[in-house]
């Protein structure tokens, strides 16, 4: 594995570094809380002129290529800048459909194009209670036209409202397993109403009431639908881990700042021992979460669902995470316990992503499974899908 970043790749870091910076300064975040808007539709429309919602989709599909690696970088930069934009969740469902794309006949290829372009917003809804993605709640069954209905309910969804179609993961009950489904949002018996979570992003209730579905909505890379799933959710969690070492990175970064310049019983805050400690633990964990995230997500682009690197990268996420937030904020002292001051954004968000798609215990556990089976399962390239990418 080759750590230092390509020409290409640092152009694209640069690129997503100064947009980001031009539009998610505090004040500005601070003004966009303030308008009650879903997200940024100008910062949107900008990240889709540069071309970066199509990083790591297919040129042919409409996007502007690299993998999973250059993916993650530009969600490590909207990471640290706080973007308030459906990055994640519409870059990570278009691969998920160029996957399937090769057995569907390339239904959502429109899809994916205006994912890609920015016109479309993707949303994925496979968070269960109590981490069990693998059998969801959500149920699927076959109708009398071959096609599909789904009935259930699905909580939490980031960006569950403002997507034009949602990625739900069902149980299939004629298959014994689960699968992902292709939902539109103006499908009939689909109602969505707002909810709102810890920190800013806007989130759905799904209700799902004899949703009629086609036989394409059932997204399966030719290794079955169970598969198909278990790559999505494997993507959106080294997503996840990306998102996160960009929060947890700029909070320490923030942090080293704020306790070199206050002063306290006559010396910076900064130069005593205890505060540098806390600081170097912080330090130790972003580079732990750093570490595994390029190793999982290196692996997926050399055609690798590795169920163990992957949970090995969230726990990461999510422990880190915990960590690094939480000694930002108390090394900031009264300040860090200003919801107003800036920090505490990244504190907020940092919960939010740690707890998605398994939090600390839940990855435990997975990876305890992983090595109690001897070896941790790699699935090959599913049925062509994945050179698609």
């Amino acid at each position: 594995m080759e750590f230092a970043l390509d020409d290409d790749q640092e152009a694209l870091v640069e690129l997503a570094r100064s947009i980001l910076a031009d539009h998610c300064g505090d004040d500005q975040l601070r003004a966009f809380a303030a308008s009650g808007a879903p997200f940024d539709a100008r910062l949107w429309q900008l990240l889709a002129e540069a071309g970066l919602i199509g990083v790591g989709i297919a040129e042919a599909k409409g996007g502007t290529g690299f993998g999973m690696v250059e993916a993650a970088l530009l969600l490590e930069c909207a990471g640290a800048a706080l973007a308030p934009v459906p990055l994640r969740e519409t870059l990570i469902g278009a691969r998920t459909l160029i996957m399937a794309g090769a057995m569907a006949g390339d239904a959502h290829g429109d899809l994916i194009a205006q994912a890609a372009s920015g016109k479309a917003i993707l949303a994925s809804a496979c968070d269960e209670v109590g981490n069990a993605w693998q059998t969801p709640a959500m149920q699927a069954r076959r109708d009398d036209a071959g096609g599909w209905q789904l009935d259930g309910e699905r909580s939490a969804v980031a960006w569950g409202m403002e997507a034009q179609a949602l990625l739900i993961s069902a149980w299939i009950e004629s298959e014994g397993g689960a699968g992902l489904f292709v939902v539109l949002a103006d499908a009939a018996g689909l109602d969505r109403q707002a909810q709102a979570g810890t920190d800013p992003t806007p989130l759905a209730l799904l209700t799902l009431a004899n949703v009629r579905l086609p036989a394409s909505a059932l997204l399966d890379g030719g290794t079955g639908p169970a598969d198909l799933l278990r790559w999505h959710v494997g993507q959106m969690r080294v997503g996840l881990a990306a998102s996160q070492l960009g929060i947890a990175g700029e909070a320490l970064r923030r942090t080293a700042a704020y306790t070199s310049e206050r002063v306290q019983f006559g010396r910076p805050v900064g130069s005593m021992q205890a505060v540098q400690q806390r600081a170097a633990d912080a330090y130790i964990d972003v580079e732990a979460m750093r570490s595994t995230l390029w190793r999982a997500a290196w692996l997926i682009d050399q055609g690798l669902c590795d169920d163990a690197e992957i949970a090995v990268a969230k726990y990461w996420a999510a422990i880190g995470g915990h960590r690094v937030t939480h000694t930002a904020q108390h090394q900031h002292g009264g300040m860090g316990a200003d919801v107003t001051y800036p920090i505490h954004r990244y504190f907020l968000a940092a919960k939010a992503v740690e707890t998605a798609l398994g939090g600390t215990q839940p990855m435990l556990a997975e990876l305890g499974s992983a090595i109690a089976t001897g070896a941790a399962r790699r699935l090959s390239a599913i049925g062509g899908g994945f050179d698609a990418l």
